[in-house]
């Protein structure tokens, strides 16, 4: 250690300069202390900023302002990509996509609509130009050049209106009402427009404007429980949306602001407010040049249509929808799970005109004689089908007196007995099977049977042991074949159907159109008297073979489907020659003296060619007539029914009459029907082309040692003078003939045995066997 004294600095005191690495000498000129900030050397100080006081503490400084905003900027940019990623289009909801199954008349009238949304979905290619700019015009002008799916600045106003109290505003573009109407709800709130927005700016990237424009189309509400454009055109106009004005779209784009302020029918004080609000619709078309001022000029306020009420499945409208679902279902077209998704716009073929002929008939004929004094009436029923035989097409359905009242169809059921409407189809496959009797002789319409009342029918083995009586227990004794059809004989019938084999007959009517399934169509005597169950509608169809000649096709009630605007493929009808022409043409010629001097004369008032046939179920449970003119076949029957059991009444004392039968009201009712429906129609004679033999005048030998008339193979004419008036055509000229009569058999001028009459009395008594 050396001895040397140290020499240490004395501490500044005021700490100016000692702090370690902060001793540098002071340079020139500098003051001590006044080097600058510390850590920052050789840079000149500043002065400290005076700490703030008293009532500036509580305002923010313009940069702590100007941070707030930026991360505010910040959080609300990462909510809103958080929210664009994590929000999805949502499937539609159910209310959007719901649609009614439209069913329409061959003109295209509106019949029903089902479902409980009434929308009817349209291509954009169907709406009119001029009313997709009269919409544009009233919602959304810039709808196709803008590329913004969200008016910001519209939100934005609209919400500041609802939040302050100015009232619930819209401020949506299209996109964002279709959004609304299609994805979400109607419900105003502000998470359900933010939801909206977005949904909004991602549907506009994935989707074409056309695509978004024909999507607000067809979710608008219109007004009159109408949504989408389709539905409004006819709620409010009864036309399609191709049919629309230019007046009439400005008119529907109006509605969209406000349906119930400008319906001008159901509040025709609102007119002045409709017609400002379609005033600038048509104002606004003018100034984006989609429409003239010429052609603005002559426009004109179209007032549109009474308000109907809903067409619902009252009346008609139910038994032909239910017809036209079953008929859809069973031909493999629309099975009824997919026809209940709806959408679908079904054309039938039903004639409106004539639609409402037969309803009209029924109750002029029918239903305007029933008293609520008398407890038989409340049991009737009455069922109804009209069908063109060239085409197969049902142009007309009655299937009771209300939908809504009473759900079975009297037009499609098969539970009721045909009674002799069935009779036809044995003499038609004897024809067909040149059929003989039990003796050999071929069988035609002047084949002579024994028409004793329960007479035993006889096979080759003997006797049967089935006895039918005749209506009333008549005995004819010996008579033709077509004084029986006349007549309704169940003896000669029964017999008949035994000669030509139960089993030809079953074929035989199948082949006319009765469907093999039918109820109790066995092959059995008694088939020929109508014990099978065929509904109305299925007699129909056979008639209208017999009708066309022969020849057979399925009926059709069903012409055109589409959905969405796209077609849907229907099978194609086709025809074949069920039975020959010569049988089908025996039998009309033989079903015309029917009409002209049998149990079916009230069938006359038609005013035209008509053939037909009675018939009456077991215990008069119901009462039929078939009949057709060239151009037209219709069936129609009444039947009793308890309305509150279901069970099959008797018709003894219905509509005041002590029985109802074939020839009586359902005769009338078919009558009065033809003769409207055919109307404006030209009239149409029969040309016939008959089997050999079977004309008037050409009447079989009979045995001359003919021992009364009970074997079938020995049987002779009966001696039947005249005495009963001849039958006449609707123009009261005598009907004309083939041949000469020679054995008594006109069909116009034979009084029934034992003074019965020729079955004309009083209109009601038709002759029929009771099945």
């Amino acid at each position: 250690m050396s001895d040397e004294p140290q020499s240490w600095a004395p501490r500044d005191s005021s700490g100016a300069g000692g702090s370690p690495g902060n001793d540098r000498p002071t340079a020139p000129g500098e003051q001590p202390g006044k080097q600058g900030k510390p850590g920052k050397p050789g840079k000149p100080g500043k002065k400290a900023r005076p700490r703030r006081t008293g009532w500036r503490r509580a305002i923010p400084t313009w940069r702590m302002t100007l941070g707030t905003l930026l991360g505010l900027v910040v959080l609300l940019g990462a909510g809103v990509f958080a929210a664009y990623r994590l929000v999805d289009i949502p499937a539609a909801n159910a209310s959007a996509t719901a649609q009614s199954n439209v069913y329409l008349y061959s003109d295209g009238s509106v019949i029903a609509r089902d479902g409980d949304v009434n929308r009817e979905k349209v291509k954009l290619s169907q709406v009119p130009p001029t009313v997709q700019h009269a919409v544009l015009a009233a919602e959304d002008r810039d709808f196709y050049t803008d590329d913004r799916a969200v008016d910001v600045k519209a939100m934005l106003r609209a919400g500041w209106n609802t939040v302050t109290g100015k009232g619930k505003q819209g401020g949506s573009t299209i996109t964002q009402q279709y959004v609304k109407n299609y994805y979400l709800g109607q419900e105003r709130t502000v998470l359900r427009k933010a939801k909206e927005a977005i949904i909004a700016v991602k549907l506009n990237r994935q989707q074409t404007k056309d695509q978004i424009f024909e999507g607000y189309l067809n979710t608008s509400y219109f007004g009159r429980n109408a949504y989408g454009i389709q539905a409004a055109a006819q709620a409010y106009y009864g036309k399609n949306v191709e049919e629309l004005t230019t007046a009439e779209g400005a008119y529907l784009a109006s509605l969209l602001n406000a349906p119930s302020a400008y319906d001008v029918v159901a509040h025709p004080g609102n007119k002045p407010a409709a017609q400002r609000r379609w005033n600038y619709v048509l104002g606004g078309m003018v100034k984006e040049r989609w429409l003239t001022a010429a052609e603005r000029t002559a426009t004109r306020f179209p007032t549109p249509g009474e308000a109907k009420p809903s067409n619902g499945l009252s009346g008609q409208r139910g038994y032909i929808v239910q017809a036209v679902e079953n008929y859809l279902n069973h031909r493999g077209i629309l099975d009824a799970k997919t026809l209940a998704t709806g959408g679908y716009r079904i054309t039938t073929t039903l004639d409106k005109a004539k639609q409402d002929a037969f309803v009209e008939a029924v109750d002029d004929n029918v239903t305007a004689k029933t008293s609520a004094d008398r407890a038989a009436d409340r049991n009737v029923r009455v069922g109804g089908a009209s069908i063109v035989p060239k085409t197969g097409k049902v142009v007309a359905l009655y299937g009771g007196i209300d939908y809504t009242k009473q759900y079975v169809s009297n037009a499609t059921r098969r539970d009721y007995q045909v009674g002799s409407v069935f009779k036809p189809f044995v003499l038609t496959s004897a024809v067909v099977n040149d059929s003989t009797t039990q003796d050999g002789r071929r069988i035609t319409p002047n084949t002579v049977y024994d028409g004793t009342n329960k007479r035993t029918v006889v096979g080759v083995q003997g006797s049967t042991d089935y006895a039918p009586a005749n209506e009333d227990d008549v005995d004819y004794g010996d008579i033709t074949v077509r004084i029986a059809t006349d007549k309704s004989v169940n003896s000669v019938y029964a017999q008949m159907a035994q000669d030509v084999g139960p089993a030809k007959v079953r074929e035989t009517a199948i082949a006319l159109g009765i469907p093999a399934d039918t109820p109790d169509l066995t092959a059995a005597p008694s088939i020929a008297l109508g014990t099978a169950n065929a509904s109305v509608l299925d007699m129909a169809e056979a008639y209208a073979t017999l009708a066309d000649h022969g020849r057979h096709g399925r009926y059709v009630l069903v012409e055109k489907v589409t959905k969405d605007g796209a077609e849907i493929e229907l099978p194609e009808r086709t025809t074949e020659q069920a039975v020959s022409r010569e049988a089908a043409d025996t039998t009309t010629a033989v079903l015309r003296s029917v009409v002209e001097g049998g149990t079916g004369t009230a069938a006359q008032t038609v005013g035209r060619p008509a053939v037909g046939k009675t018939g009456t179920a077991e215990e008069d449970r119901a009462a039929w007539f078939a009949g057709y003119t060239p151009d037209l076949a219709s069936v129609v029957a009444v039947m009793g029914q308890n309305p509150d059991t279901g069970a099959q009444t008797p018709l003894y004392g219905a509509l005041g009459l002590p029985r109802v039968n074939g020839g009586g009201v359902p005769a009338e009712t078919w009558a009065a029907y033809t003769e409207a429906a055919l109307r404006s129609s030209p009239v149409q004679e029969f040309d016939l082309q008959t089997a050999p033999g079977s004309d008037e005048g050409d009447e079989l030998l009979v045995d001359e040692n003919a021992d009364g008339g009970t074997d079938p193979s020995s049987s002779s004419a009966p001696d039947t003078s005249p005495d009963a008036t001849p039958g006449t055509t609707p123009d009261g000229s005598a009907p004309p003939t083939t041949g000469t009569n020679t054995g008594g058999t006109d069909e116009g001028s034979v009084s029934a045995p034992d003074g019965n009459g020729d079955g004309n009395g009083n209109g009601n008594g038709d002759g029929d066997g009771d099945g």
